[in-house]
């Protein structure tokens, strides 16, 4: 568990997500997919039950190579990372992230905090060699933080996302960890 002073002057705590989170972050979910166009899914299109939730962390929780983090704010979930390495020995030591804030609190610092946790958790993991990610080529915001993180970007996967008929590339960017 990390405690840190936002720019606000809130505190936040990152710490890892347990079953028990199942129903807020589900419901974090619901209120984040209708706040961004650079999210993976939109509004409804996250479908899982609390008892699916409850299982997809308590998964995570039994592995080496993958993490859940939450950030709150008196109690309240206000970002979130995910973190998944690969399945198979020859590619245990890499993973991909997903992350997102809530609206309200874009500016604070909370995806940058949440990205150095698990950074930090990699280095100390003794599995994790690589982190790698994927994003929206027009999320100028995210890209800047993920190269000032170090972050370097590796490729591009055109026509990744489609989006209302309209198709956006995703930039591959990737860190070592050694």
């Amino acid at each position: 568990m990390k405690k840190l002073k936002l720019k606000n002057g809130n505190t936040m705590i990152i710490r890892k997500a347990n079953k028990f989170d199942a129903k807020a972050i589900l419901e974090y979910i619901d209120t984040v997919s209708g706040e961004s166009v650079f999210l993976t899914f939109g509004q409804g299109e996250f479908d899982k039950t609390i008892e699916q939730e409850e299982n997809f962390i308590d998964n995570i929780s039994k592995k080496d190579n993958a993490l859940f983090i939450i950030a709150e704010v008196d109690g309240k979930i206000v970002g979130n990372l995910n973190f998944s390495g690969g399945a198979r020995p020859r590619i245990a030591h890499t993973g991909e992230f997903g992350i997102s804030v809530l609206k309200e609190y874009w500016g604070q610092s909370i995806g940058t905090e949440l990205i150095k946790y698990l950074i930090e958790w990699c280095k100390q993991s003794g599995v994790i060699r690589k982190i790698n990610l994927r994003v929206r080529s027009d999320n100028y915001s995210a890209i800047h933080v993920y190269e000032k993180l170090g972050f370097s970007k590796e490729g591009i996967i055109t026509r990744d996302f489609l989006i209302n008929g309209r198709f956006y590339d995703s930039i591959c960017m990737g860190l070592n960890i050694d």
